[in-house]
């Protein structure tokens, strides 16, 4: 029987390929609904997400991708698009109401876009633990075009693309051997 401190951490594996197993509406609706219970400052919650599986969806993905990515976004069941609200202030009334947080950010858009980087990429953190809770595995990638994604997904918006994250049942023949992780000594101190 695997532990859950196995599932979501040391027996978890980055995945390069899926199996055709496909992942249910429902299933991605639990993972925000895990995801979405996750610290951020002022509870912000920068993140927006959308869920690319349609062939479509994943042609228009895969033109934005460096070319090592295309395989892993071709096989995932979906991929899930982690962007970052740039006027994610203006939720700040409902989400954190007992003082004006809004007033913090509206007027300072570097401000806004460097916390709706450091939170939505807690929040995409976040995802990746919720959809292995859920018996998921994952592959977050870098190697695309954010310009391109942004135009192909979030035109109109003021989302920007942080990362992409491929979900599913992972093939393990396509995992590679694990990599070393550094010391506690190597990157951590104390003070």
């Amino acid at each position: 029987m695997i532990t859950s401190t196995e599932q979501l951490f040391t027996e978890a594996r980055t995945q390069n390929g899926y199996r055709p197993d496909p992942v249910p509406d429902d299933t991605l609706r639990q993972i925000y609904e895990l995801m979405k219970w996750g610290p951020t400052a002022a509870n912000s919650t920068p993140a927006r997400l959308i869920f690319v599986r349609s062939a479509a969806g994943k042609d228009r993905l895969i033109a934005c991708l460096s070319p090592g990515n295309v395989s892993k976004v071709r096989e995932a069941p979906v991929t899930v698009i982690v962007g970052m609200d740039l006027d994610f202030h203006e939720q700040l009334p409902k989400l954190f109401p007992h003082v004006d947080a809004r007033a913090w950010f509206a007027h300072d858009e570097a401000k806004r876009a460097e916390s709706a980087m450091r939170n939505s990429s807690l929040q995409g953190g976040y995802l990746i633990m919720a959809a292995r809770a859920l018996g998921l595995d994952c592959g977050p990638m870098s190697g695309f075009d954010a310009a391109k994604v942004d135009a192909a997904f979030w035109a109109g918006t003021r989302v920007k693309t942080n990362f992409i994250c491929s979900l599913g049942h992972g093939d393990p023949s396509k995992v590679m051997q694990r990599h070393p992780r550094l010391d506690f000594d190597e990157a951590c101190r104390l003070a």
